[in-house]
């Protein structure tokens, strides 16, 4: 055993031996040198193999790039799948716009009595309610000519049949039926048809003030009863001379009498926030009105354009303090422009409209427009009022 362990340790011991470089010198240096040297010369040609290669000469195609999958910069692309919905989405129907309706919100109007200069009369409420249309049709307005000669003498009102008409002021019925205008109860084919006369308990520059309600469906109010503002006469119609349902309105001075009415729409209150535009147009000199000649008026803040005529003689009055021959009520206050033409020129004006107020102009022909309010009235003008008189002193 103690002959294998040495012969173990002698065989390592030879191994090492040789594997060791001989540093004695002598040729056995020379054989370790050589084989080093051509170990270093195959390393040399495997790194710089070109530099002892021929020139070639043919073109070489570049190589191709090669795009990762992924990188820790770049996460990878998933497509995107739309998750299919467990219920049906919900969807809206919006309705189709149409037409833009007639009537539309209007402000409350002033308390009547209302009267902000000293010869305006907005003595009376609309004789339709507020959820109705209650203020008079463009094409319809007082002095304007129908049926080739017919001048109307009242504002028309298109409320819807059988909407209710109201008393646009407190007072007593003095007619209630058929036949206000040939003045016969049984006459079914008079023009104003079923028809409400009012003779109201106040007047104006000591004359009675009457209140006409014409072409009514139904009556329901008699000769003689007292009535309040705002009470039920019956219901918007279309009988008499009528081409639609609707309600003419009047207002009369003085007397009961056809002759006799004046234009309701400076009568009538007006919205809250809204004014009247009244005017006197004449010829150059000033003394022929300008009869059922045409106007616009275009309010600068609405951008609304409502086109008139002026009106006058025959069976229409003007008012006795304005002497109007143009009345355009119910315009929101603003900024309006006025233009007509004159002699083959087109003419314009400004003019403001106040809350509640009366804007007054005037046209004289060639001389223009002008803002001014009519002379100041004689005292015949004004109501006569009883003066009181103190005792004496004993």
């Amino acid at each position: 055993m103690n002959d294998k362990r040495c012969h173990c340790e002698e065989t390592r011991a030879e191994r090492s031996d040789r594997r060791r470089p001989r540093r004695s010198g002598g040729d056995e240096a020379i054989p370790f040198l050589s084989a080093r040297a051509l170990l270093l010369s195959a390393l040399l040609l495997v790194i710089f193999p070109s530099a002892c290669a021929p020139v070639v000469t043919a073109s070489v195609e570049p190589s191709p790039v090669v795009a990762f999958a992924s990188s820790p910069a770049d996460p990878p692309q998933v497509p995107f799948v739309a998750p299919t919905p467990t219920v049906p989405p919900m969807r809206f129907v919006l309705p189709t716009p149409g037409a833009e309706p007639v009537s539309g919100w209007r402000p409350p109007l002033y308390d009547v009595p209302w009267a902000i200069g000293p010869y305006d009369h907005f003595y009376f409420t609309r004789p339709i309610p507020a959820n109705e249309v209650n203020w008079p049709l463009a094409d319809y307005r007082y002095g304007g000519i129908f049926f080739g000669n017919t001048v109307h003498t009242g504002v028309d009102i298109d409320a819807t049949e059988g909407a209710p008409v109201l008393a646009a002021g407190p007072g007593t019925v003095i007619w209630a039926g058929w036949g206000l205008f040939t003045e016969s109860p049984t006459n079914k084919n008079d023009p104003y048809g079923q028809a409400v006369a009012i003779e109201h308990d106040f007047g104006y520059r000591d004359q009675k003030l009457y209140t006409i309600y014409a072409h009514m469906q139904r009556v329901d109010v008699v000769v003689g009863q007292y009535v309040n503002t705002g009470d039920p006469l019956g219901l918007v119609g279309n009988t008499g001379h009528s081409t639609g349902p609707h309600l003419h309105f009047e207002v009369r001075l003085g007397d009961n009498s056809f002759f006799r009415t004046l234009n309701p729409e400076l009568w009538m209150a007006p919205p809250q926030g809204w004014g009247v535009l009244v005017g006197r147009l004449t010829d150059t000199k000033g003394e022929n009105p300008l009869h059922y000649y045409p106007v616009d008026v275009y309010s600068e803040t609405t951008r609304r354009l409502y086109s008139m005529r002026t009106y006058g003689g025959g069976v229409t009055n003007p008012d006795p303090y304005f002497n109007e021959n143009f009345v355009l009520s119910d315009l929101p206050a603003g900024l309006y422009k006025i233009t007509l033409n004159f002699e083959g020129k087109d003419v314009q004006f400004w003019a403001n409209i106040y809350p509640g107020q009366i804007t007054y102009f005037t046209f004289q022909g060639a001389n223009g427009f002008a803002l001014s309010a009519p002379p100041t009235p004689s005292l015949d003008f004004l109501p006569v009022t009883a003066t009181p008189t103190l005792p004496t002193a004993p």
